[in-house]
């Protein structure tokens, strides 16, 4: 080979685009979340490995059937998800060990070399967390937060109001609402996804309403129930688990496009799961 050959060929590399992993995009994301990995965590491949060549990735509440197909059509073959791949909290799928919705999952999976990662526990270890960060963006909250404090000081409506305006921000289909709607909602708590009884009651000391993903109807919504009951105006806005942080991954796919530039990223919703009559 010629001198001119050498060099035209030794250009040539040099100008194709870099491939990444999956390893290498995860390293990255390791360093921009500045908080320590823990050893214990459910934020690890779920299919794929580290060695999978990425042509472009999606992010997403929950990677659903759905999510992956939207996400092979259009050449996204990295899902990172805030939620699990195989129905339980560590993606064990033992009880659908034998069934043909989870085989057909996988194998549609595999054929389009889908590398899944989950990103939950780092994201919203992130300060700020990552998932309310990106639900305030989507509400128009974010002016009315202050460093430090967990309640937000919105412009005073009544709890209906609010919860219409929420409704029709997110566009939610079966948002669901306890507590007087003409009470006067000012002081507003929001805890995205799902509720424990302690937290929530730590939130509504302070605030005239709460607003959560969900939480268990023996628990959370029997004790505002009673809070009323006992004279005490309290409001609970349940939006459903995945549009209470869809807009978290959407801030997800922002944050991760200012440090991978090699390959496309878009946000790809769950969207809501429910409808009403």
């Amino acid at each position: 080979m010629t001198r001119r050959a050498a060099l035209l060929a030794s250009l040539a590399a040099t100008a194709q685009p870099k491939t990444l992993t999956a390893g290498e995009i995860l390293d990255r994301i390791k360093k921009a979340v500045a908080v320590e990995w823990r050893e214990q965590t459910v934020d690890t491949f779920k299919t794929g490995s580290a060695s999978t060549p990425v042509r472009g990735i999606a992010t997403t509440f929950m990677a659903t059937f759905d999510v992956l197909q939207r996400a092979a059509a259009e050449g996204r073959n990295m899902i990172v998800t805030h939620e699990p791949t195989f129905y339980a909290h560590d993606d064990g799928a033992k009880e659908v060990a034998n069934e043909p919705t989870l085989h057909a999952k996988q194998a549609f999976i595999e054929k389009n070399q889908i590398a899944i990662f989950r990103f939950h526990d780092h994201w919203h270890a992130r300060r700020p967390d990552g998932i309310r960060t990106g639900m305030l963006e989507e509400l128009g909250w974010s002016k009315y937060e202050k460093p430090g404090e967990r309640i937000l000081e919105l412009p005073k409506t009544s709890l209906a109001a609010l919860a219409k305006d929420i409704k029709a921000k997110l566009g939610i289909r079966a948002i669901r609402v306890i507590g007087d709607p003409a009470q006067p909602v000012s002081k507003v708590a929001i805890n995205p996804g799902y509720n424990n009884l302690t937290g929530a009651i730590r939130s509504l000391r302070n605030a005239d309403a709460l607003v959560i993903g969900e939480a268990r109807e023996w628990e959370v919504y029997e004790f505002v129930q009673d809070m009323i009951a006992a004279g005490d105006r309290k409001a609970l806005i349940v939006l459903g688990h995945s549009v209470s942080e869809e807009g978290g991954m959407k801030e997800c796919a922002k944050w991760l496009k200012t440090f991978i530039s090699e390959v496309p990223v878009a946000h790809i919703p769950a969207g809501e799961p429910f409808w009403s009559v």
